[in-house]
């Protein structure tokens, strides 16, 4: 199930909601329940098998957690024995296929084809989050299994993240305030996310995808090489950021406040600020969890720039399962390196700095969006050489479709709404014109976005993949 389907938006969203809130305010172990049954019934509804395995992750973790905040002398192993548990499920379901199928090139080997759990790298990540905190002491361990499971298996974040720290909703596991301003924000937030994936994201993709299938069966002109490459790159931000709009406005009408998992990530001047603006949670993870244990910055320069890599690495792999992937995070570091190591990004006139990150991006979007590395450097040198010719009639018909939302989706990838709230909304009468009217606005997307569902077909989240 996912929340741009019509069975979520009008069937599952509609019951639990009335589900929830029947209790008034108050009765937490009640709401707690639902929730926790109804972000069950949600995963179950997509992995009816591999629901099994996240409760048994969930389970063990649990119970380990609460070991490491009794013990003395083993708290170390526990740990150890955590990240075999969960790292191992990791590997055997996303990554088991992809060491055998290269195995195999050297030795004689069995291939075998497992099917990847929807959502097991988010959450996943947040049990390993949890358990490090409790390590640490940085939180309490949680002593009731059901208010650790509802951390977990929390519907608005469960599949596509963002990976949310126990920290940031533990208060309001048991203490949250259900406001009707909160339940007003969230839904407007998620309206607002509903409408990146539907009317932006999907229309993106359909260009994207064209452009791309095109390519593998032979050369593409220059130009729609390019109109590829950028609608993928507007596809994956309002793909995915659209997503985590929809998880924290889900959240914040439930009560819980999840921090921001994108900032404008197009408008950075450097590699470096385009990755503290995208996927925040994940980056972040990887800087508490990894990086910073390692010893950051705060080590020699071998040493960090093997922390480095190693970070980049990580991030490359926990993408996919694919070369294509380890490629991209590899990229990202050498990237990350020159500009840390010799500051000319820094350097470099604000628009420059733009234009010089932009364009590594969407060049690297493209080794992420091949299928494989043959498939990137084919793109490649139909991108930078005229192998296809320049355009065709075809990329003027890209150019007439895609006119309007290139720009649509340039002037939504920069904080210009933001700055214009912030320079007309300045008195009280202004801030009720305004809220009336992104209200007026909500309804209509949210009107748009079910009937192109209802008439639609099936498009699921690119980073339900990962």
């Amino acid at each position: 199930m996912q929340f741009s389907s019509a069975i979520f938006l009008m069937l599952f969203l509609p019951a639990l909601m009335i589900l929830y809130f029947a209790a008034g305010t108050g009765h937490r172990t009640y709401k707690n329940t639902v929730l926790l049954i109804g972000s069950i019934l949600f995963y179950a509804w997509g992995e009816p098998v591999f629901i099994f395995v996240m409760l048994g992750s969930i389970l063990l973790n649990y119970w380990i957690a609460l070991k490491i905040s009794t013990a003395d002398t083993w708290k170390k192993p526990l740990l150890c024995i955590s990240l075999v548990f969960n790292l191992g499920i990791l590997i055997i379901f996303k990554y088991l296929t992809f060491i055998l199928r290269n195995l195999s090139l050297l030795i004689d080997l069995p291939i075998i084809e497992i099917a990847l759990p929807i959502g097991i790298s988010f959450y996943t990540f947040q049990i390993m989050s949890y358990v490090f905190d409790v390590y640490y002491g940085t939180v309490p361990v949680q002593h009731s299994l059901p208010s650790l499971a509802l951390y977990i298996t929390m519907f608005p974040q469960l599949i596509a993240g963002p990976i949310v720290r126990y920290s940031t909703i533990a208060y309001e596991i048991q203490q949250r305030n259900e406001t009707f301003s909160d339940f007003e924000s969230g839904i407007n937030r998620f309206v607002v996310g509903l409408a990146k994936k539907v009317l932006l994201a999907d229309f993106l993709a359909g260009i994207a995808d064209k452009i791309f299938n095109n390519a593998q069966f032979g050369p593409v002109p220059m130009l729609t090489a390019w109109i590829g490459a950028l609608a993928y790159t507007f596809e994956i931000y309002y793909d995915f950021s659209g997503y985590s709009d929809m998880a924290i406005g889900l959240g914040t009408c439930f009560g819980f406040h999840f921090l921001e998992n994108f900032n404008y990530p197009y408008i950075a001047k450097s590699i470096s600020e385009f990755w503290q603006r995208w996927h925040i949670s994940l980056t972040s993870f990887f800087r508490d969890y990894v990086y910073i244990p390692m010893g950051g910055n705060r080590v020699s320069p071998k040493r960090h720039i093997f922390n480095l890599f190693t970070i980049w690495l990580l991030t490359g792999i926990w993408h996919g399962a694919a070369w294509n992937f380890i490629v991209w995070g590899l990229l990202y570091f050498a990237i990350q390196l020159l500009e840390k190591y010799t500051g000319f990004a820094r350097k470099l006139p604000a628009l420059v700095g733009h234009i010089y990150t932009l364009f590594v991006v969407m060049l690297l979007w493209v080794i992420f969006r091949a299928k494989t590395m043959t498939d990137a450097v084919n793109y490649f040198s139909y991108m930078f050489t005229p192998a296809g010719g320049l355009a065709d009639s075809q990329t003027m018909q890209f150019i007439r479709s895609c006119i309007v939302i290139f720009t649509v989706s340039c002037i939504g990838s920069i904080p210009v709404i933001p700055a214009l709230k912030k320079h007309f909304i300045n008195t009280s009468l202004s801030q009720v014109i305004c809220e009336i009217i992104s209200s007026a606005i909500c309804i209509g997307l949210l009107l748009l976005c079910l009937l192109l569902i209802i008439n639609g077909s099936y498009s699921p989240f690119i980073y339900f993949n990962f």
